[in-house]
């Protein structure tokens, strides 16, 4: 019922109507939110009747945890007869927040399960080894190892390509196993080589700024058409991704791909530094627990080798094809 013949209300019948506190009305009032229609002469607030179903939305968005801010450009849109674009911004923003949250939460728990599954004596270094990466997980260093890795003055574009494929992306959902994989591989990349013997591979030296982005793109297609032929179980073979494999470095080198080259490239292959570590690891993080291992540059490249190999034992004179692995 109204306090006067005006159709205006008292604060406090606003508050009683809406079903909030006094206070809360005059909160909202005090940060321009919720307008006086006018003041009676004791110097009381009045507010007319359409204030309690604005306080209602204000009401309504603050539940939504949406800041004072983002609630006043809502009013402010609806003021100005918009069309609802802030209110949905403002809604898809705070779902991404809540995700990145639950993100957040997930790789905790999981994190927690680790340290307390494993046995008392190991706890000490699981928690510092996990206590070294962020909830969630950032894969900064991740991306700052490869930088480093890759040829310098190598296209933006280029390495962006290679930094997509090689930077496992953490899952939203981890098992302990994938956490305590994420946390070595981040132990990993923040020492690269153990200190010792060259990072990068020969063919870093011989191509080339534009080499580099020629033999990388190359790579990239070669390494997916291994990486199909991996998630199909198949033995390495001669064939389409091997040829890719082979042109790419043949570019680089400024060759020609022939039996001659392939012998020589298994050889230079073979003597190349490896970051295997850092692979398995990978996979551990993007496969999901109980699944087939998930192909990665990598196993792909070694899915490579290994057709090279195969390719070279069909054909005579195949010195130097021998060695896989330093």
């Amino acid at each position: 019922m109204l306090s006067s013949h005006d159709g205006l209300w008292t604060i406090g019948e606003l508050a009683e109507r809406a079903g909030v506190s006094v206070k809360t009305v005059r909160f909202y009032s005090d940060r321009g939110l919720l307008p006086e229609a006018s003041r009676s002469s004791g110097g009381h607030r009045r507010y007319a009747p359409d204030a309690a179903e604005r306080l209602s939305l204000i009401r309504s968005l603050r539940g939504l945890d949406l800041p004072l801010a983002e609630v006043r450009r809502v009013l402010d849109e609806q003021d100005a007869g918009g069309a609802g674009d802030v209110l949905e911004d403002a809604v898809a923003g705070r779902l991404r927040a809540i995700g990145s949250e639950l993100a957040a939460l997930r790789w905790r728990e999981a994190a927690l399960r680790l340290v307390r599954e494993c046995p008392p004596a190991e706890r000490p270094a699981r928690l510092r080894l996990v206590g070294a990466i962020t909830t969630p997980p950032s894969t900064a260093s991740l991306a700052r190892f490869w930088r480093s890795w890759l040829p310098p003055r190598m296209p933006a574009r280029s390495v962006a390509a290679f930094l997509e494929r090689a930077v496992p992306h953490p899952p939203d959902d981890p098992r302990p196993g994938q956490v305590l994989a994420f946390a070595r591989l981040h132990a990993f990349v923040t020492r690269p080589c153990g200190g010792s013997g060259p990072c990068q591979p020969g063919v870093h030296g011989a191509a080339g700024p534009r080499g580099s982005s020629v033999l990388y793109a190359g790579l990239d297609l070669a390494y997916g058409l291994a990486g199909g032929e991996l998630r199909r179980g198949a033995e390495p073979r001669p064939g389409e991704a091997l040829d890719g494999f082979v042109d790419a470095y043949a570019g680089a080198y400024g060759a020609r791909d022939t039996p001659a080259f392939r012998r020589l490239l298994a050889g230079r292959l073979a003597a190349d530094p490896r970051v295997d570590g850092y692979w398995e690891l990978t996979a551990e993080v993007i496969t999901a627990p109980g699944s087939r291992p998930e192909p990665t540059p990598g196993s792909a490249h070694d899915w490579l080798l290994g057709a090279l190999d195969a390719d070279l034992g069909r054909r005579p004179g195949k010195a130097g094809a021998a060695s896989r692995r330093p």
